[in-house]
């Protein structure tokens, strides 16, 4: 048997309810479709940020970017 969780809405919860709802879907179905679409998302972007972090980004090109920008910022005053 499957838990039941108990949620309290606010007014934004209840009008995206309302939308979800439309189709004749129950809130209970769409509730559960919302929660497996986010975890799948959530995996998504953290992949997403472990192949970033993986990702070879090349010899450093000897150029200092925050003396840079610091030199930059001075010659603007």
């Amino acid at each position: 048997m499957a838990d039941t969780i108990t949620i309290r809405t606010d007014a934004e919860t209840e009008h995206a309810l309302d939308v979800l709802t439309r189709d004749g879907s129950s809130r209970s179905a769409v509730i559960r479709r919302a929660v497996l679409e986010a975890a799948v998302r959530r995996e998504r972007a953290a992949a997403m940020r472990r192949e970033v972090l993986r990702m070879h980004i090349g010899d450093p090109d000897g150029i200092d970017v925050g003396a840079e920008l610091s030199r930059e910022r001075d010659g603007e005053r």
